[in-house]
């Protein structure tokens, strides 16, 4: 991105920063209570094992799990969840033998609308630290990141059109092709500052009402470089309008160059995921275990053709299939989905729900659990219903799809064996989650 882009935005940027990172706090207060929950953005290390220092970090926080609370009032409410997740649990194998089936996805994708108390989240939601700390649907940031920069076209009106271009189109072949063509035009006026031909656009000519004028913001970036609308006389006499490019509404004509460079080097303004985050008593996770309509990479039209693929696939089922054609059918069916939500079965019963995008891989599941853990630096192992283990040296750069944990999946959690004896011969055995996170258990 230009360099005034990135000087346009570096306040509201560094302002979002801040306020994520919280209130301030005593240097003598608890590291373990302060510790940030920023998003590690880092690489994927290889881990071959525990090394010294981990070992070190472990005992530590080995050590800090025999030390007592220091409020009893949530230790009273832990007991109180600890209690019915006991009694779920009993009723949940007098029921069902015990079954620990993954969280399970209807088959029929319906048209209609659901109950929402049935769906596993509300639906998928965004946040964008560049504007704000609101987290919002998609369609709702669209809006927003739309009036927040119409509302900077009047300070910096050619950068900002940059970025309108990036954001606010949807078709990238479209916005590439109108890219390109704007850079035409400014280079010509660059290159041959003198030659008249380069500085009119006929608003009728072709090139410009299919490349240009389709695309929101093409119309204020060549505003921005100087161009104005008139009513001229073409080469046959027809009155038609043009767009005159004036030299005295732009500084230079070498500030056209710094332009053309925004205009290449401009992205869109990025969303983040955010993880709506949950935690669930069994019973709640039982009863939710449809996903909201947000969670398909389908349109209507696409549903109704996928209707007549299921009717197709009743008669393949009843034929003789090699391995190879089922795998391609399993991996044609997850890719109806955009994102996936994650289980994770703590052995008190207790579940951590996250969303993530189907592309994303283990290793963000893996940040996603450390961030939330009471002893984050403990190792811990996570197990597939099917029983794999999910190694993070072996699966960190591996997505949700090579995993096949796309739609939903449940992962056991279990403290690694490293650190498993110890912990389980300690008073607070059963504190997994850190206690910030255990208030948002939803109420009984």
């Amino acid at each position: 991105m230009a360099e005034k882009i990135k000087k346009f935005f570096q306040k509201k940027k560094a302002d979002a920063k801040f306020k994520l990172a919280g209130p301030g706090h005593r240097l003598s207060e608890s590291s373990i209570s302060s510790q940030s929950v920023v998003r590690r953005e880092e690489p994927a290390v290889k881990r071959s094992g525990l090394s010294e220092e981990s070992k070190v970090a472990a005992e530590a926080a080995l050590a800090r799990l025999s030390q007592k609370r220091d409020n009893p009032a949530f230790n009273t409410s832990l007991a109180a969840i600890r209690a019915q997740v006991k009694r779920e649990l009993e009723s949940e194998t007098a029921n069902s033998k015990g079954s620990n089936e993954p969280l399970q996805v209807e088959k029929k994708i319906e048209i209609e609308k659901e109950v929402p108390g049935n769906f596993a989240a509300s639906g998928v939601y965004f946040k964008c630290p560049l504007i704000s700390n609101d987290i919002l649907s998609r369609d709702e940031w669209k809006r927003n990141i739309k009036t927040f920069l119409y509302e900077q076209l009047e300070e910096e009106r050619g950068l900002t059109a940059c970025l309108i271009i990036q954001s606010c189109n949807n078709n990238r072949e479209k916005i590439d092709t109108c890219v390109e063509t704007l850079c035409k035009y400014l280079e010509n006026i660059v290159t041959y500052p003198e030659e008249e031909k380069y500085q009119k656009i006929r608003m009728s000519n072709r090139a410009f009402t299919d490349r240009v004028q389709p695309i929101e913001g093409a119309m204020e970036l060549l505003l921005a470089a100087g161009f104005a609308q008139q009513r001229l006389f073409n080469n046959e006499g027809v009155e038609e309008d043009f767009l005159v490019f004036i030299k005295d509404n732009v500084p230079s004509v070498e500030s056209l160059v710094t332009l053309i460079d925004a205009l290449r080097s401009a992205e869109p303004i990025q969303l983040e995921l955010d993880r709506n985050l949950q935690v669930l008593l069994p019973s709640q996770a039982a009863n939710k275990v449809q996903l909201p309509p947000s969670f398909y990479a389908l349109t209507p039209e696409e549903i109704k053709r996928e209707q007549q693929l299921r009717a197709e696939a009743i008669e393949r089922s009843q034929m003789l299939r090699t391995k190879a054609m089922r795998e391609k059918d399993e991996l044609r069916e997850m890719r109806k989905y955009k994102f996936a939500i994650i289980r994770i079965r703590f052995p008190d019963g207790i579940l951590l729900q996250g969303t993530f995008s189907v592309y994303e891989r283990y290793l963000d599941i893996h940040d996603f659990l450390r961030e939330n853990l009471e002893h984050s630096d403990l190792p811990f192992v996570l197990t597939t219903p099917t029983g794999q283990k999910l190694n993070l040296d072996e699966n960190s750069n591996k997505t949700l799809i090579d995993l096949r944990l796309v739609p939903t999946s449940v992962l056991n959690f279990a403290w690694h064996s490293s650190v498993a004896e110890e912990i389980n011969n300690s008073p607070n055995k059963d504190v997994y989650l850190k206690p910030e996170i255990m208030v948002l258990v939803q109420e009984i």
